[in-house]
C-alpha cells in the first residue's frame, strides 16, 4: 500500500485533464500511479511536468541513450517500480532488448550485455555518479568523445530526474504498475 494513495477516478476535470495531458496518445492504460499521486499537489505535479515531457519528449540524446541511462539509474536506485513502466512501454521502443534491459539491473552490467563503446561510456557515468557524486576526468572525457556539452548538460540531469523520480516512487513505496515489466531477481 503507497504512503499516499493515488487519485482515483473520477476525477475534477482540471486533474482529468492535466493527467491526459502527463500520458502520451493511445497509450492503452490509465495515468500512471506516481502521477496520480503527484497531482495531490497540483502545483508541485505541474512544475515536475514540464523538466519530465522536455527530457523524454524534446530532448537532445538520442532515444535509446535516455532509456539505457533511465533503466540503469532506477536499477541502481531499486526503484522496480519506474525501471517496470520504462521497461515496458518506452525501452523496447526505444530499442534495447530484453537482454539489455535485464543486464542494467547486474551489478557487472556492461559484462552482462552486448554494449556499443557509446553506451559503456553512458553505464560507467551513471555508475560512477550513483556511487560517488562526481564523475572522474577519464568518464567525462569518455562521454565527451560521443556527446557535445548540450547533451552533457542533457545526461547529467536526465541522471539526476530519474534518481528523483525513483527517490519520489520509493520513499512512496508505489507497486509496480499492473501492466509493467518485473524487475528481474538474481
Amino acid at each position: 500500500m503507497p504512503r499516499i494513495e493515488p487519485l482515483a477516478p473520477p476525477y475534477t476535470a482540471d486533474v482529468d485533464r492535466a493527467l491526459r495531458r502527463w500520458m502520451p496518445p493511445g497509450v492503452p492504460h490509465g495515468p500512471l500511479a506516481l502521477f496520480r499521486v503527484l497531482h495531490r499537489n497540483p502545483e508541485l505535479a505541474s512544475r515536475m511536468f514540464a523538466l519530465g515531457a522536455g527530457l523524454l519528449g524534446h530532448g537532445l540524446l538520442p532515444a535509446i541513450d535516455r532509456e539505457i541511462v533511465i533503466a540503469r539509474v532506477t536499477a541502481r536506485s531499486a526503484c522496480a517500480y519506474e525501471w517496470g513502466v520504462h521497461a515496458a512501454t518506452l525501452a523496447p521502443q526505444a530499442g534495447l532488448t530484453p537482454e539489455q534491459l535485464r543486464a542494467t539491473t547486474r551489478p557487472d552490467v556492461t559484462a552482462s550485455a552486448p554494449w556499443s563503446p557509446r553506451h559503456t561510456a553512458l553505464l560507467h557515468a551513471v555508475d560512477e555518479l550513483n556511487d560517488t557524486t562526481r564523475l572522474s576526468p577519464s568518464a567525462w572525457d569518455a562521454l565527451h568523445t560521443h556527446y557535445d556539452e548540450a547533451q552533457l548538460l542533457e545526461l547529467l540531469v536526465l541522471i539526476g530526474w530519474y534518481r528523483t523520480i525513483s527517490h519520489l516512487a520509493n520513499g512512496l513505496l508505489l507497486e509496480p504498475e499492473p501492466w509493467g515489466h518485473r524487475f528481474p531477481t538474481p
